[in-house]
């Protein structure tokens, strides 16, 4: 079994969260033989509410959470909270050490960064928030053309959108291309903006 966490938390930009979440939903209940598990988890069992207005619930607290063997960590104006917390970045570090796999949607990489999760790798975040990353860490091989950048134990995403490219990404990289060809096909997924 692959346990797939979306984490949420006050301000986190709705799409970094549905987008990956509506990949990754996709390819555990269409294909339940491949073993996924998506669930998300927040701080407490009270409604989060995202960016926009969006209220959500989470499946678990941090507390209470199954093993973690992926962790999908959106961004949004909820990071810049995140990324001065001391209890989120020693969380973020333990689960590194644990060999679960960070991946990040926009801001999120912002948090990465400020755990030193970043530390010369290379990265990307939204186009807005490249210079605030290397600022964060120095050090970072910043990829501003990148949609995402899988550095290894770390695959950092772009602007929001890029969060779907990155979770069919993951689809590829622990299932196969083949399956990750056909959630995205599930999706209706045809990334070919109209305007």
């Amino acid at each position: 079994m692959t346990r797939i966490a979306v984490a949420l938390f006050q301000d986190a930009e709705e799409l970094d969260v549905v987008g990956p979440w509506e990949v990754l939903a996709a390819w555990s209940t269409q294909w339940p033989e491949d073993g996924v598990e998506v669930f998300t988890v927040a701080d407490s069992s009270e409604a989060v509410t995202c960016a926009k207005g969006l209220r959500v619930l989470s499946d678990h607290t941090w507390e209470a959470a199954p093993p973690i063997d992926v962790l999908v960590y959106p961004g949004g104006r909820g990071t810049r909270r995140e990324l001065a917390d001391p209890v989120v970045l020693e969380r973020l570090r333990k689960l590194r050490e644990q060999d679960v796999l960070m991946t990040s949607v926009c801001t999120g990489a912002l948090v990465f960064a400020a755990a030193g999760l970043l530390h010369e790798r290379p990265a990307t975040t939204w186009w807005g928030s490249l210079e605030t990353l290397a600022e964060l860490d120095p050090s970072i091989d910043l990829r501003p053309d990148d949609r995402f950048v899988d550095s290894g134990e770390v695959v950092t995403a772009a602007g929001v959108s890029a969060g779907i490219d990155m979770a069919l990404h993951l689809v590829a990289r622990l299932g196969s291309v083949e399956r990750a060809r056909e959630v995205r096909r599930y999706i209706q997924y045809d990334p070919a903006p109209p305007v």
